[in-house]
């Protein structure tokens, strides 16, 4: 501490409130201990501290304020006050009766007062709040926590990509998207070239290919960087040591771009195998000019595409009608045939023979039956329906015998004989059993489909099937 070169000339007229003033204005809190160690007065430069409560330590020792590891330091800033030595600043924390401990450094100043007639001491404290760099210190440690868990989690998925890259049997280069240098080049690689180009690592590319391939790879890169895509390119080893396919994608990264290139060589019988993908290239053309009708949709029965039969079921002009529209909006006698076509499709994956109605946008209908399944195309699933038409089919026997009028028929030679009340619970009853049992049919069993689709909760539905004895005989212990 290097004092006032003249307090006499500036200081000696103060008033006692004055220097008080002054004390309390220099620190966040100061306080007046006596030469037994108990404070006697505070005076608090900071608002905060002042409404804690913490003026209660007047009157109390010095020592008993501060923690237990803190008790060591109040009597060093005793001595060190005693000795007449430079005040030093040392932390001390107080307990708090509610969150962590208050930390405060105080500097220890003897004031003699034999000048006024008494000869015992006491001494100033100069406390500051440190509760501000505790908590930057507390916020620097959560940070270099937080970095040293980041670097440890990049380093894990570095040395992992590492592993995968170098083990991996398809052959990769990773090529710097501005210098077209070759950075990373994994053994599958390597090997695919002879050894006056084994050293890939920093050459340009490309590099241990035949001149006449240069153009079409060079055209490759070029769309690479400008679009982040590519058609693949095949492509010539230099000196004939066979034929590449060459594919590619872009990684951008903060300081530039990079390009992975994977690399393929084209195997000698691969003919037959093109014979074969053409055979299979038939198929979309069976599909279109299938008398059946064959709908693709997405997992949310979206209309993906559709053949030509369908097209001329529904009465439009043309598969662009149908397309983005939801098939449920023509498929179904209700609104939940479709609903239960999906769910079964993602629980089961297929469907065979699911007899509906399909309703055209001429508002003629028709009695069709669906098999469906679930394909995916990578990691995208779609969901593939074949709409067959079979209202010619069904005989006008098995129409009667499913349809209503023959038992009103029978239910109105009881006119006169029965109360009307009677007539028509009879007659709610017989309507009540036959939509159960459509439904059932509709839904192959599936209880919890069928009362979806009668608008019933589960519960109602299985009293009614007890009451019209559609379901199994029910246990006496199970009542």
């Amino acid at each position: 501490m290097t004092p006032f070169s003249s307090p006499s000339q500036f200081l000696a007229h103060l008033s006692a409130e004055t220097a008080g003033k002054l004390v309390a204005s220099a620190a966040d809190v100061a306080l007046i201990v006596d030469a037994d160690g108990v404070i006697r007065d505070m005076a608090f430069g900071s608002e905060s501290l002042k409404n804690l409560g913490y003026d209660r330590w007047i009157g109390q020792p010095w020592v008993q304020t501060v923690t237990k590891e803190s008790r060591q330091k109040i009597e060093a800033l005793l001595r060190d006050a005693d000795s007449q030595a430079a005040p030093r600043w040392r932390q001390v924390n107080h307990p708090s009766a509610s969150g962590p401990d208050l930390p405060l450094t105080y500097c220890a100043v003897k004031v003699d007062d034999s000048a006024l007639g008494s000869p015992a001491s006491h001494w100033v404290m100069y406390g500051r709040d440190l509760r501000a760099m505790a908590a930057l210190q507390q916020s620097l440690v959560d940070a270099q926590q937080a970095s040293l868990h980041e670097h440890w989690r990049l380093r894990d998925a570095q040395s992992r990509f590492r592993h995968v890259f170098q083990a991996s049997s398809e052959a990769m280069l990773i090529i710097d998207g501005n210098s077209q240098k070759v950075q990373e080049a994994n053994p599958a690689a390597v090997q695919l070239f002879d050894d006056s180009v084994r050293k890939l690592v920093g050459a340009s590319f490309p590099v241990g290919f035949d001149e006449g391939s240069h153009e079409a790879l060079q055209g490759m890169v070029t769309n690479l960087r400008l679009s982040g895509k590519a058609d693949d390119v095949r492509a010539q080893l230099a000196d004939g040591h066979g034929e590449l396919t060459i594919s590619g994608s872009l990684l951008r990264e903060e300081s530039g771009s990079l390009l992975v290139l994977r690399l393929a060589r084209v195997l000698a019988n691969h003919r037959p195998a093109a014979t074969k993908i053409g055979g299979l290239s038939v198929l979309p053309k069976m599909m279109q000019a299938s008398p059946d009708c064959i709908v693709v949709t997405d997992m949310d029965g979206t209309i993906v595409s559709a053949n030509d039969a369908f097209v001329e079921l529904l009465q439009v002009a043309s598969d662009k009608q149908v397309q983005g529209e939801s098939l449920g909006r023509w498929l179904g006698r209700t609104g939940v045939e479709m609903n239960v076509l999906i769910s079964t499709l993602r629980q089961r994956g297929s469907v065979r023979l699911f007899p509906t109605g399909l309703r055209s946008d001429q508002g003629s209908s028709s009695d069709v039956e669906i098999s469906a399944s679930m394909v995916s195309e990578g990691a995208q699933s779609y969901l593939c329906f074949t709409i067959r038409d079979v209202s010619r089919r069904l005989s006008g026997d098995v129409r009667a015998a499913k349809e209503i009028p023959r038992s009103v028929g029978q239910l109105s030679e009881l006119v006169g004989r029965v109360p009307m009340k009677d007539i028509v619970g009879e007659t709610t009853d017989l309507i009540e059993q036959l939509c159960i049992e459509a439904a059932l049919e509709l839904t192959r069993d599936n209880r919890a489909a069928a009362a979806e689709m009668l608008g019933l909760s589960r519960q109602s539905l299985y009293v009614k099937l007890r009451r019209y004895g559609l379901s199994d005989p029910v246990a006496e212990s199970e009542k």
